[in-house]
């Protein structure tokens, strides 16, 4: 039985969007208002979606129900389990007693906090997003701020935050790769716009972790690194996103970065140093560490950046195609039921089937590398085989709420996707006609808040971005970096990151919490890049770069 997504099914583009749009309400109240647990939240969200997509959408029961399965599996594998991953290996550094040194050796550099969240949180968080994407970055840099001290909430927050800079060039570029190959646009034309609008935001995103910590007092005592680790980003970003393309643009902008900045700390420090519990007293610490003992306490993550890069080469990656030797180690369930649901104009060029094939790959996925990383620490940091066996269990213990929240907002975000719903959100804004210029980033933002993913966003509005771009007689390329460049501030509320990020440090049934935080810094965030869309389509078109094909 085919399913054809009908994006107006009440014959009113703004009534159905209007409808298309109660679910996000719902999960924005309970979690602001209600301030309920993130599995509750996820759990009342999805329940109403599902009740939509049945008695609005008129999508068939077994094709909701898939959906729904679909999406929790999702949830499941890949995502969850990278989490499981990141934290068991920060737990294994932590019981093993390196943890300690390594963050010695951080403090060493710097022990203003402010400047850790920046070289953790803003820099190294932004090389494992340019490596791994998928919520992986933010459980470590909040896992690992966590250990030098920081609050949970405050750590997962100004992660999230930071995080921004980075998605759209997100695990070596898939969103942008992914985009331009569905609208048949090169990806280094998308790359250099993108390249173009991102820059102002990286060097501005050190600035606001600091006054969100400490103020304009902060930004004061501060701003002299946090221009050098901005501006170092900022600039090798633009440079390679123009001139490279999508894939290297955050792991070198971060290398850079983290290069320049501790450079930098060691002739300049500031003169008032911060921490955030200032109510404990600082215990001196006399001990001094050899070389190797620094080494090995850094080896997990050292060891991690090695495992990213062989998991990220086209030639191990290619030992899972079809013809490789291990395609068996893709386990592959085909939802039948899913496979006659279509996507339409004008959200798709012509008729799409959305994919009804679910892999899941036990070795070539991002939390695999994770996991073998953390069981080869094991060994070099000498943690005893049932110290590592119980700290698993601890970690699936701790996270088992996590699991199901990441589950369900899954599960809300493949019904939202397969019935319509969230085509019939993005239509309604694409109806504003040059409008459109500001709300195009909302559209990716939209999309990134129901997915959890940049990709999945430009993958859902890639086409309608395209085809409203031409009919209102505005380069492509704007609309489509447009669409990443909000999908990157939407990252932040996404009920996906939420979870995980809660997760990372502790906050499982807390995520009202840290969505408060954000959700503020966000809206702004967004209302800022609609507006420098609008103010390069309609003011200095000129810079928009000439799409190469």
């Amino acid at each position: 039985m085919e399913f054809i997504q009908d994006y107006n099914p009440l014959n009113n583009v703004w009534l159905s969007a209007l409808v298309a749009c109660l679910p996000i309400v719902l999960f924005f109240m309970c979690l602001v208002v209600f301030k309920l647990k993130g599995y509750v939240a996820g759990f009342l969200t999805m329940l109403l979606a599902t009740l939509i997509a049945l008695f609005v959408y008129d999508m068939p029961f077994d094709k909701v129900v898939s959906s729904l399965v679909y999406g929790f599996l999702y949830g499941l594998w890949p995502i969850a389990w990278i989490i499981i991953a990141a934290i068991f290996l920060y737990k294994l550094s932590v019981k093993s007693g390196y943890f300690d040194i390594l963050r010695d050796s951080i403090i060493a550099i710097t022990p203003d906090q402010r400047i850790q969240v920046i070289l953790i949180g803003f820099c190294f968080g932004a090389f494992l997003e340019g490596a791994i994407g998928f919520g992986g970055p933010v459980a470590i840099t909040a896992a690992l701020l966590v250990g030098l001290g920081l609050r949970p909430l405050y750590a997962a927050g100004l992660c999230m935050i930071a995080n921004t800079a980075p998605v759209a060039f997100g695990a070596v570029g898939i969103p942008i790769i992914a985009m331009a190959k569905l609208v048949n646009v090169p990806a280094i034309d998308i790359s250099a716009m993108t390249g173009l609008m991102l820059p102002p935001l990286s060097v501005f995103i050190p600035f606001f972790l600091v006054f969100l910590m400490n103020g304009f007092k902060g930004i004061r005592e501060t701003w002299p690194v946090l221009l050098v680790a901005g501006l170092s980003f900022a600039i090798v970003q633009h440079y390679t996103a123009t001139y490279l393309g999508p894939e290297l643009p955050d792991i070198a902008s971060a290398i850079v970065s983290i290069a320049v900045t501790t450079v930098f700390l060691k002739f300049w420090q500031p003169k008032n140093i911060f921490k955030f519990d200032t109510s404990k007293e600082e215990k001196k610490n006399d001990k001094t560490y050899s070389t190797s003992q620094v080494v090995l306490a850094w080896s997990p993550f050292i060891i991690l950046i090695a495992m990213i890069v062989i998991w990220t080469m086209p030639g191990f990656k290619a030992l899972f195609g079809a013809d490789g030797v291990l395609h068996f180690s893709t386990l592959k369930i085909n939802f039948e039921t899913l496979s006659g649901i279509y996507q339409t104009q004008p959200v798709v060029a012509d008729n799409k089937a959305v994919k009804s094939l679910f892999e899941l790959p036990i070795i070539n996925t991002v939390g695999t590398s994770i996991f073998i990383t953390a069981l080869i620490s094991m060994l070099i940091l000498k943690v005893k085989v049932q110290e590592a066996a119980s700290t698993f269990v601890e970690t699936i213990n701790e996270m088992k709420f996590a699991i199901l929240t990441i589950g369900l907002v899954l599960a809300f975000a493949y019904i939202a996707n397969y019935s319509g719903i969230s085509a019939s959100l993005a239509l309604a804004l694409a109806h504003t006609g040059d409008a459109f210029a500001f709300f195009s980033p909302f559209v990716g933002w939209i999309g990134v808040f129901l997915t959890g993913s940049d990709t999945s966003s430009n993958l859902l509005f890639a086409t309608l971005q395209q085809v409203t771009a031409r009919a209102l007689d505005i380069p492509e390329i704007l609309f489509l970096a447009a669409n990443t460049v909000g999908g990157v501030v939407g990252k932040m509320i996404s009920p996906q990151s939420i979870a995980v990020a809660c997760a990372a440090v502790g906050l499982v049934g807390r995520e009202s919490e840290l969505f408060r935080f954000t959700v503020k810094y966000s809206l702004g965030f967004i209302v800022l890049i609609g507006l420098m869309c609008t103010f390069i389509a309609f003011v200095i078109p000129d810079v928009i770069p000439v799409v190469s094909h």
